[in-house]
């Protein structure tokens, strides 16, 4: 028999010798040691904050990969390519989202699924067809003009100052890739609803668009860094999105952005979780990391667009809250528009339209 001495001393060179095999197992399983999770999204380009996107592959062992469109049509046709295949998060505007939902793309998102929705305006969730219960709010604001104060004739307060631009403004304006804004704000301008089902109505506003081609640089979307066009003084005035004219504002003192007298676009993006995501969990998980509010304020704060989260609102200064471009003057909001889904027709017509006037 041996002693008790010589037993507890076996004792414990066997569990020495048990945790010295063991131990790589746990290490192999530990955050640092296992492969991070991607997620995919297909998004505008500088449209998120990189500290949150850091953060949140800090938090949750993940890789964000971004996936860049230039415009809703290009980002309808990457989808259409794949049948939504090989995205797991897509950042979409208003209209779109009930058509994907049709199409049976669209992974349904509850508060079961992202608890800070409980944070969200419920205005922006039943804005328009098919968004409750699909897709989240993201940020909100307008389409308009931006230009150069020191390289225009006179302030530009009118979309046709746009649409039929000073002789000195030839081959100084850029235009969206986009034939919802570009032909819907054509609309405007002429009066019109820019939801027009309207052949005569669509037809004018080809004539205007055509008489404007001479005038247009370049129907693509402006960078939004020191070397954009618009800093440079190549292009003097454009159609932008609200956000991204206070953006690149930051980089010339002399751009300015408008709401038009006439009103313009009021758009809605959203982020939706695809049909066939290869990790809906993360894709969710990202969602309400976004909506925390004290990231959801952040967030705002970086894109410069009005944020759908009521409890961020709160955590923004009243600088940012009482800016003009960012919530506009309710008369000018009124006459805005938020884009319908059109009938079939009225859209292929728009489409040719298009196609004849970017050509």
């Amino acid at each position: 028999m041996s002693s008790p001495g010589l037993l507890y001393t076996k004792f414990r060179a066997i569990l020495f010798c048990c945790l010295l095999i063991s131990a790589p197992a746990f290490a192999d399983e530990s955050p640092a040691r296992t492969a991070p999770r991607d997620l995919v999204l297909l998004n505008w380009s500088e449209y998120l904050d990189p500290e949150l996107v850091e953060k949140f592959e800090r938090q949750f062992n993940a890789r964000v990969r971004e996936v860049y469109f230039e415009s809703d049509d290009l980002r309808d046709d990457m989808l259409l390519e794949t049948e939504a295949a090989g995205y797991d998060l897509v950042m979409t505007n208003d209209v779109a989202v009930d058509v994907y939902r049709r199409r049976g793309w669209l992974e349904p998102v509850t508060e079961k699924q992202v608890p800070n929705l409980r944070y969200i305006d419920p205005r922006w969730l039943d804005a328009f067809p098919g968004v409750r219960g699909y897709a989240v709010p993201y940020f909100w604001g307008t389409t308009g003009i931006v230009y150069r104060k020191d390289l225009v004739d006179k302030p530009m307060t009118s979309w046709m100052d746009l649409y039929r631009p000073a002789e000195s403004l030839r081959g100084k304006i850029a235009m969206v890739e986009n034939s919802r804004d570009l032909i819907g704000m054509a609309l405007k301008a002429l009066g019109y609803s820019a939801n027009s089902a309207d052949d005569k109505e669509i037809e004018e506003a080809g004539q205007l668009l055509m008489a404007q081609k001479p005038y247009v640089a370049d129907y693509a979307a402006l960078t939004l860094d020191g070397d954009s066009a618009l800093v440079t003084g190549e292009i003097a005035a454009a159609i932008l999105y609200s956000g991204d004219a206070l953006m690149v504002q930051e980089f010339h003192p002399d751009i300015e952005y408008v709401l038009p007298v006439e009103g313009g676009n009021i758009w809605t993006d959203y982020l939706v979780v695809m049909k066939n995501a290869n990790d809906k969990e993360l894709a969710w998980a990202f969602i309400n990391f976004l909506n925390e509010p004290e990231h959801a304020a952040q967030l705002a704060e970086y894109v410069y667009y009005a944020t759908p989260n009521r409890a961020a609102e709160k955590l923004l200064p009243e600088e940012f809250l009482t800016d003009a471009v960012i919530y506009p003057d309710e008369v000018l909001l009124e006459k805005s528009e938020a884009y319908a889904d059109l009938p079939s027709q009225a859209m292929r017509k728009r489409n040719s339209l298009f196609s004849r006037v970017t050509q």
